[in-house]
C-alpha cells in the first residue's frame, strides 16, 4: 500500500503551467487569423448572407390583420 510522494508545490506550478498552455492554444485558435483570413471569411459569410436572401419569398402586409 505504498504510493508515489508528490511534491505538491511542483504539482501546483505543472498545472498551472498546462492551463496557461491549454488558454494559450485557445487564443491561437481565436485571434491567430491573419487579416486576409478574416477578410475572406467576412467576404464568404457575406455571400452565404446574399445567396439565402435570394430565395426568401416576399408577402404582403396585407395578411396582419
Amino acid at each position: 500500500m505504498s504510493g508515489d510522494v508528490v511534491n505538491l508545490r511542483q504539482f501546483r506550478k505543472q498545472k498551472a503551467r498546462s492551463e496557461k498552455e491549454r488558454q494559450a492554444e485557445q487564443n491561437r485558435l481565436t485571434f491567430g487569423r491573419t487579416k486576409a483570413e478574416k477578410t475572406l471569411t467576412d467576404a464568404l459569410n457575406d455571400k452565404a448572407k446574399r445567396t439565402l436572401d435570394q430565395g426568401r419569398i416576399e408577402r404582403p402586409d396585407d395578411t396582419k390583420e
